[in-house]
């Protein structure tokens, strides 16, 4: 079954709690989307916001770097409660390393590329990773369109996890909706972060269930 994550950058931060019990009750996973306003022209939350929200979550929490650096900031991520972290290839000088350094601190460690960054990249660290995150939109803002050219990407990837025999998902980020899902899962896709779509929906429990048809 297809996991989703919806994306707290798109939650009610005057009514957070509200949006935590939402994903707590229907989704499976808290997608953390942290931005410094270097690595991408944007800027999120940091520690608090997901101290707070780790405080009450009964989902893992995934945290989704998108930072110079972020080697700095692992053992901090570990202890304020999150289980999933990745970090973009081209952030770092040796993934390899950060990607061990993740795991050494007791969480599952991931690996991001954009859209302009060939899928072929990561095939490198598909036997480090625990999942790695295609981006269907170019990451730093919620409520892009999703990049049709990703449907290839998940196809090409999933066709290479198998090749090498590894234990490594596909999670699909920017843009997803019940529009898409489906063409997602069936291609390969293991978890879909959904932001707008499930946060700004007249009916998000109803969408939650729909994406995960």
């Amino acid at each position: 079954m297809t996991l989703i994550a919806p994306s707290m950058l798109a939650a009610d931060f005057l009514h957070l709690e509200k949006d935590v019990e939402l994903v707590n009750k229907h989704a499976d996973i808290f997608h953390l989307d942290i931005m410094d306003g270097t690595f991408v022209p944007n800027i999120s939350y940091g520690f608090p916001i997901v101290e707070a929200i780790a405080k009450i979550a009964t989902k893992p929490l995934d945290a989704h770097l998108m930072i110079v650096h972020p080697e700095k900031y692992v053992d901090r991520f570990a202890k304020v409660g999150v289980q999933m972290l990745s970090f973009h290839l081209n952030a770092v000088d040796n993934a390899g390393q950060v990607l061990a350094q993740i795991r050494a601190a007791g969480m599952s460690p991931g690996l991001a590329i954009n859209p302009d960054i060939p899928v072929e990249k990561l095939f490198p660290y598909l036997d480090q990773c625990d999942y790695v995150v295609l981006m269907s939109v170019f990451a730093g803002f919620g409520g892009q369109k999703f990049i049709e050219a990703t449907y290839n990407r998940v196809e090409t990837l999933k066709a290479e996890i198998e090749r090498q025999g590894v234990e490594c998902l596909i999670q699909v980020d920017g843009g997803v909706s019940a529009a898409n899902s489906a063409k997602l899962a069936e291609l390969g896709a293991d978890i879909l972060v959904a932001g707008s779509a499930v946060f700004k929906a007249d009916d998000p429990q109803a969408v939650i269930a729909e994406m995960k048809a």
